[in-house]
């Protein structure tokens, strides 16, 4: 049988975006060619916009770039993907996709539909119009299935969810069982949900950069045929999967060569993401921009932010991480490798967004265990994490308010500065007060004395407030080049 041959459907996905496609849908086609799964996808369109009527245009078909480093080598992979049977509008479609609950083939609920897409918001019960939230979606189609199939026990279903959320099959689960609630849902339903469905916490990895448009006119001569669905990405991947060791069986990955870990327990492996990979970012980017790079990739090569990086990650962050040691440093040494990936144009003000609450979940638990952990050496403060707090603020410096975003200046050109507005008003107060009385000192006291910031207040961490307020004035006086450069 070819990769072309029709194959049963067997997989719900919600979300037809780059990611998943770079992700599920070329595992399950790995599955395929390996003859290890004989199973197709059914892609359903999240929103009303979307990119359905594309992929049926194609048949459900695409290419795939995989690029990167591996070993300081550059490698490039490319595929044609095959294992989307077709894609759904449930919006123009809604019987269509209860249908798809009807197959007694289907068995996996895949989803992404961004961290905001799996929170529970409150719907009435659909009759017969698509709901528009993920999680009442997929209370309505499993409903449908418990309904055509009279709670027969074989047709619960395995659901992943991908959206980068804590424990988010459990939150997807809980959002369900609420609908259930307020639809006023019977109560063998909720039995066959809890008995016979699993929800799998799960933890994903990988950057998929999407339709290349300044490639797209040289990759389709290069192909020789028009491909409006492109995706790239790079060659790493990784998925945490947390629960019943039985999926192994059914869904088995690992014997398709693919990095897919099942686990009792996936928080080591997101601590290790958000502390390493997503910490790197959040700990550089502030300073990095403000020296005067634009891209992750110019400040990894940089000798300075890069070995700043390299600091913070190997001296600061793994010491006080609870994992193995050289696991965990081979994981960095993988990131850093990724950061320099020369296929991949990812903007430092794009990591910007949010960034004091980044903070708080990404760098400063690393900061404050540091600080714990080196009580008795004089109250030792991290410099590189110090540091980033400082750079932090200061990437945060302006008085000029313009809509949902400030206005900052670096080489007297604007750039914006995007926060929840209530970030964004006390940061251009501050630095208000900070352009009239000159008092570095004070500014930095204001800053880290915010507990909804921070989650407590930083300035009763003893030593950490002289010390951010020293970085900020070498910043202020010196410039951010020559203050890295003091820092490394």
């Amino acid at each position: 049988m070819g990769p072309l041959d029709p194959m049963p459907e067997k997989v719900i996905q919600f979300g037809e975006g780059n990611f998943l496609r770079a992700f599920v849908d070329w595992m399950i086609n790995r599955l395929n060619r390996k003859g290890l799964f004989h199973g197709s996808v059914v892609v359903v369109q999240p929103i009303e916009q979307g990119i359905a009527d594309v992929l049926n245009e194609q048949d459900g078909l695409y290419t795939l770039y995989l690029r990167g480093l591996q070993d300081g080598s550059r490698t490039e992979s490319r595929e044609v993907i095959t294992s989307i049977s077709r894609a759904i509008n449930p919006y123009r479609e809604y019987s269509a996709f209860l249908e798809c609950a009807h197959n007694p083939d289907l068995r996996y609920m895949v989803s992404n539909t961004t961290e905001a897409g799996i929170a529970y918001v409150p719907e009435d019960q659909p009759k017969s119009q698509c709901p528009k939230s993920f999680p009442a979606k997929a209370a309505a189609f499993l409903y449908e299935r418990y309904r055509h199939f009279s709670g027969d026990p074989s047709k619960g279903m395995r659901i992943l969810p991908c959206e980068l959320v804590n424990d988010n099959g459990t939150e997807l689960k809980k959002g369900i069982l609420q609908y259930c609630r307020d639809w006023d849902l019977e109560d063998g339903f909720r039995d066959w949900l809890e008995k016979e469905c699993s929800f799998y916490n799960t933890l994903v990895d990988r950057i998929a950069t999407g339709y290349p448009r300044e490639e797209a006119e040289e990759m389709t001569q290069y192909l020789g045929y028009e491909d409006q669905l492109i995706d790239t990405g790079e060659v790493f991947h990784l998925w945490v999967i947390e629960g019943d060791p039985a999926l192994e069986e059914e869904l088995p990955f690992q014997k398709a060569g693919l990095h897919v870990v099942r686990t009792d327990n996936q928080l080591p492996y997101r601590k290790r993401k958000v502390r390493i990979l997503n910490g790197a970012h959040t700990m550089m980017v502030p300073a990095a921009f403000l020296y005067g790079f634009d891209t992750v990739k110019e400040c990894v090569e940089n000798p300075v932010t890069g070995g700043l990086m390299r600091k913070g990650i190997f001296e600061e962050v793994i010491p006080v991480l609870d994992l193995p040691q050289e696991e965990t440093g081979k994981f960095a040494e993988e990131v850093l490798e990724r950061f320099a990936n020369p296929y991949i144009r990812h903007m430092l003000l794009g990591i910007t967004l949010n960034c004091v609450s980044k903070y708080r979940v990404r760098v400063l638990p690393s900061l404050l265990e540091y600080i714990r952990q080196n009580k008795k050496q004089n109250n030792k403060i991290p410099s590189v994490l110090s540091f980033s707090l400082a750079a932090l603020i200061v990437f945060y410096r302006s008085t000029r308010l313009e809509g949902d975003r400030l206005i900052g200046m670096r080489d007297e050109k604007p750039y914006p500065i995007r926060d929840d507005l209530p970030v964004l008003k006390f940061f251009a107060k501050v630095w208000e007060e900070y352009d009239r009385f000159q008092d570095p000192v004070k500014l930095t006291h204001e800053v880290l004395a915010r507990k909804d910031f921070w989650g407590k207040d930083l300035s009763e961490v003893q030593g950490l407030e002289d010390a951010v307020a020293h970085y900020l004035s070498t910043i202020l006086v010196l410039g951010v080049q020559k203050a890295t450069e003091a820092v490394l």
